[in-house]
């Protein structure tokens, strides 16, 4: 097992990556400070692995809040049902949440748990390649609007992080390619020599070999952890780990949530991010080319589905959490290995590049 560390002070905590880690009870009783466990999972992940949660909470009171699996369901109703559920058991201030699931169960779950009786403490326990590399560290949490992904929501860090690698035996290969358009995401922001190292690797991460995806998520959540440590509530360079989401979050509502899968909209969105820095000079024709081949030998689309217009995507990316002053923000790259926040593009370029 190795452990990394979420640096933010009196609030810092830990990531504990390996494999078999769902059951040790010891990497959740430190961070329990009552005995009541709300273990917030889905219908699909639920019966995989909820039995070996709970088998590590013995002696506890713990409970169990299932709800539907899908992008679709992160709503305001479904959402709610996790607090009939504290409610129901009669749950206090120092109960725990535990998000046992994807990006979407431990987005609901992490915001459930900031607003329970005004914030109570949370685990994350991701069981997709997406929430162990990114939306499980970093205490962003949120549910969607109609309008726009993500857009109610709140800071809430966990306690802890429990990756255990052997969940991803049973995850679906489009999840698996979903998940690393993150991973990627991570090389083209910070990291070069990462970036070479899973090109090299691909065929071995697709394969689901145990080495390879253990040291591509230890440095994704390295990556993760660094940047949440600078910049905790994204005020600046945290920014830069939205690289392609301003563009896959437009495609995800554009579309209907869940008819994409966020990783998939990403991998659109870092194509599009490439094809517009190359306009502005920053990229070569090749290293667009280049990217694009990267994020096609991961199992993922590079263009925009014929639906989305030009026209459709700017009217959906004007409502983004990085518009600022009504001006738009987006995370380009001057290299490859090297990403910076700017609004300084054009409306034709950006257009150009949408086209």
């Amino acid at each position: 097992m190795k452990t990394l560390q979420v640096a933010l002070g009196a609030r810092s905590y830990p990531i504990y990556i390996g494999a078999g880690l769902l059951a040790r009870h010891e990497l959740y009783r430190p961070h329990l400070r009552g005995c009541q466990v709300m273990i917030v999972t889905n219908e699909t992940v639920g019966p995989l692995y909820l039995e070996s949660v709970q088998a590590a909470l013995q002696s506890l009171d713990v409970r169990s809040s299932i709800l539907p699996d899908g992008e679709c369901y992160k709503t305001l109703d479904v959402w709610a049902r996790i607090f009939d559920d504290l409610l129901a058991a009669r749950f206090a201030r120092d109960c725990t949440l535990i998000a046992l699931g994807g990006g979407v169960i431990g987005d609901m779950a992490g915001f459930a748990a900031a607003c329970y009786q005004r914030g109570i403490d949370f685990i994350q326990v991701p069981t997709t390649l997406l929430a162990q590399v990114d939306s499980s560290v970093g205490g962003k949490t949120g549910i969607n609007h109609p309008a726009g992904k993500n857009m109610i929501g709140a800071f809430h860090q966990p306690r802890a992080v429990i990756v255990d690698t052997e969940t991803l035996k049973t995850l679906p290969d489009r999840e698996l390619s979903a998940g690393l358009a993150e991973v990627l995401k991570y090389g083209f922001i910070r990291d070069a020599g990462f970036l070479v190292w899973l090109e090299s690797n691909m065929s071995r991460l697709l394969a689901r070999d145990p080495e390879a995806l253990s040291l591509a998520i230890e440095r994704s959540c390295q990556i993760k952890a660094e940047i949440v440590a600078e910049d905790e509530r994204e005020s600046g360079n945290r920014a830069l780990l939205n690289l392609g989401h301003t563009f896959g979050h437009a495609i995800e509502t554009g579309l209907g949530y869940g008819a994409w899968l966020h990783g998939e909209a990403v991998a659109v969105g870092i194509c599009l991010a490439a094809a517009l820095s190359a306009r502005l000079g920053w990229l070569t024709d090749a290293e667009v080319e280049h990217t694009r081949r990267l994020i096609a030998a991961a199992g993922l689309p590079t263009y925009l589905p014929q639906e989305l217009t030009p026209e459709r995507m700017l009217e959906l990316m004007a409502v983004d959490k990085k518009v600022l002053g009504g001006q738009l923000r987006l995370v380009l790259l001057r290299h490859l290995g090297e990403a910076v926040i700017t609004s300084t593009f054009g409306e034709d370029a950006l257009y150009a590049s949408l086209a």
